[in-house]
């Protein structure tokens, strides 16, 4: 069986009892980075057998993996930090296993975006994630769809890209679209700065951007207006007109 497992984004606590477990019983360890999971490893008293699976071999090795897996080895995949799958390699593993009809569970537990959203202070009750942009081509025919979004959108983007990306979003979104970076979350130094996207941009200006970075915009609000008068589904609305004409 294949064992998703997630792994702590930042303070090596948060990770579940079930998941030690299910690495110490697995024949090996499918790690994106086998240096930095080594550490995670070495912490809880984990001795199975790493691998490296990232996105530069993972086209080369699926196959010998499948077969593994067929043979009836217990394998788990690890990230660097986070759910597998979510912006990390795990995708194409997972979907021939699908295909293949062979048996895989994903553990539940840490991932950036679901903290960095609840804390955010906007709206959760519809959400898009939308992980990191387009680096050159389609970025920006990506961000002028985007500005009629009208759930909370969630993005992935470096430090070093940051300021930058603010920037570009005041562009299409507007200086007062309502946004949360949230920044080392888990860590000591966790920080959520909110406000417009021109205020915060400003702030990461003249501060520095460090750490790992979550990004979070409101959605449009005209579009969300709208939205939120239409009917809920195509049934609702037959029965509204069929009522208009009783």
């Amino acid at each position: 069986m294949l064992h998703l497992v997630p792994t702590p984004i930042g303070n090596l606590s948060d990770m579940t009892f079930r998941a030690v477990e299910v690495l110490k019983a697995a024949d090996f360890i499918l790690a994106e980075d086998t240096r930095t999971s080594s550490v995670l490893l070495a912490h809880y008293g984990i001795r199975t057998p790493l691998s490296p699976y990232h996105r530069h071999n993972e086209h080369r090795i699926t196959e010998h993996i499948l077969t593994q897996l067929r043979e009836g080895r217990r394998v788990a995949l690890l990230s660097d930090a986070g759910t597998p799958g979510i912006s990390d390699p795990a995708f194409l593993l997972v979907r021939a296993c699908v295909q293949q009809g062979l048996p895989l569970e994903c553990l539940p537990g840490p991932t950036a975006f679901v903290p960095a959203l609840v804390a955010s202070g906007l709206p959760t009750d519809r959400f898009c994630f939308e992980g990191f942009l387009p680096l050159k081509k389609g970025r920006h025919s990506r961000l002028k769809v985007l500005s009629l979004e009208p759930r909370t959108m969630v993005f992935y983007e470096s430090p070093q890209r940051l300021v930058k990306t603010l920037g570009q979003m005041m562009d299409y979104f507007g200086a007062d679209r309502p946004c949360c970076v949230s920044r080392e979350i888990s860590k000591k130094f966790e920080e959520h700065q909110r406000g417009p996207l021109q205020e915060v941009q400003a702030n990461f200006q003249s501060s520095g951007v460090k750490g790992e970075v979550v990004l979070l915009v409101g959605g449009c609000p005209a579009a969300r207006k709208t939205r939120e008068v239409e009917p809920e589904d195509s049934e609702d609305a037959e029965a509204s007109v069929s009522n208009d004409h009783v």
